[in-house]
């Protein structure tokens, strides 16, 4: 899919009371362990099994972590108009990309009511408009919200600043840039600034950095898996030195990788992981393919990591046409694991070829039927943890 601040240290539970004024922080809290790892007892879901024992090394209270149970529900929305071509932002296909005007933000609106449905006010926020739309016709505000940003992109801009002053979480997809030069610390003072950028934000933020990884097209600039984890573990140390706690680093190679492209070689490491996650689409070679077929190989591999399950970016192409409401109920099922705490819908048709490519094209806008589908799924009580109101949507 999409190729896409120093302050002061604080005492942990000063943190954290300060983090649940700005956002009230989902599900039971996590246990900070020696300061950093924290762990936490999943709730059972829909799916099969009981809930593993997740890990994260995010910092509870500040860092978004795992709801008790079941998993966020949050998507892609592309900006109004499709995809500006004027600026170093990646968009889902490889063009250039930004998000609409970069004026300020508005102030935080975490209190008052309705504070979980959609509403005008939010519509109104920069580069909101488009998000505030699906979430009416969805009939509930998304737990997640995705942008994405080349690797020398400026950040954060218009939408991800509205939406950290929001009631939602902010999955922030940043391009990778050449593993060997990120170790050889030729790009560290950008890293630097985008670390200091993300960490003024002052809201818990999922990074999910040079997701699919582990596709050919990736291998020029990544180069190796080995090349890759050490410069995962060079991006990271800096934020480290940065002081950027509200961040929780979100692993992403596609679950296509799990099929003999050993994308399980390019994990960095658990105390380097928060969350591990795969983009799963059906695949354009297939007529017809339940998103458990994508998802199988991955998810046994994943079966061996104490980690909670994200999955980023997951889609059901047009041309299954009638049959896109059954493939949608039935990913509901899939997606009822207890090990996936967050699943994030990729609503657009940038990824198609032409206009006639209805095998890459996954937006539910204007399909009757599959809409109300993703709404049964999104309003289950499962994609809900956090209980936000519900409407009949439209």
């Amino acid at each position: 899919m999409r190729q896409h601040q120093h302050e002061p240290e604080v005492d942990v539970k000063a943190r954290s009371r300060a983090a649940r004024t700005r956002m009230p922080i989902v599900g039971t809290a996590l246990l900070a362990i020696a300061g950093t790892i924290a762990t936490v007892a999943a709730g059972c879901g829909g799916g099969a099994g009981a809930a593993p024992k997740i890990t994260t090394t995010a910092r509870a209270g500040v860092a978004p972590v795992p709801p008790g149970q079941g998993a966020y529900f949050g998507a892609w929305v592309p900006p109004e108009g499709g995809l500006p071509s004027a600026s170093a932002s990646a968009s889902p296909s490889g063009s250039p990309s930004e998000s609409p005007s970069e004026s300020p933000s508005e102030s935080p609106s975490d209190s008052g009511a309705p504070s979980g449905s959609p509403s005008g006010k939010d519509a109104g926020k920069p580069g909101m408009a488009p998000v505030a739309g699906f979430e009416q016709r969805l009939g509930r505000r998304l737990d997640i919200v995705q942008s994405y940003r080349g690797w020398k992109s400026d950040f954060p801009g218009a939408l991800e600043k509205s939406v950290a002053d929001g009631n939602r979480y902010l999955l922030l997809t940043w391009d990778g840039g050449d593993a060997r030069e990120i170790v050889q610390g030729e790009h560290d003072d950008l890293i630097a600034k985008r670390a200091r950028a993300v960490k003024a934000l002052g809201k818990p933020v999922f990074l999910r950095w040079s997701r699919d990884m582990d596709r050919a097209s990736e291998q020029k600039r990544v180069h190796s898996a080995a090349d890759f984890t050490a410069a995962w573990k060079h991006l990271r140390a800096i934020f480290k030195r940065e002081g950027v706690d509200n961040v929780a680093w979100v692993w992403c190679p596609t679950a296509r990788g799990f099929n003999g492209a050993n994308a399980g070689s390019y994990y960095p490491g658990d105390d380097q992981v928060d969350w591990i996650c795969a983009d799963a689409q059906p695949g354009a070679d297939y007529d017809y393919r339940d998103l458990s077929e994508a998802l199988k190989l991955f998810t046994e591999w994943a079966r061996g990591r104490h980690k909670p399950i994200m999955i980023a970016e997951f889609g059901v192409p047009k041309s299954y046409g009638p049959r896109r409401a059954e493939w949608l109920r039935e990913a509901a099922k899939t997606l009822q694991d207890p090990q996936v705490k967050a699943v994030v819908y990729f609503n657009s048709d940038e990824q198609a070829k032409n206009a006639r490519d209805r095998r890459r094209s996954y937006s539910v806008t204007g399909d009757t039927h599959a809409m109300s589908a993703l709404r049964e799924l999104a309003t289950t009580p499962y994609f809900n943890p956090r209980n936000l109101p519900v409407t009949s949507g439209g």
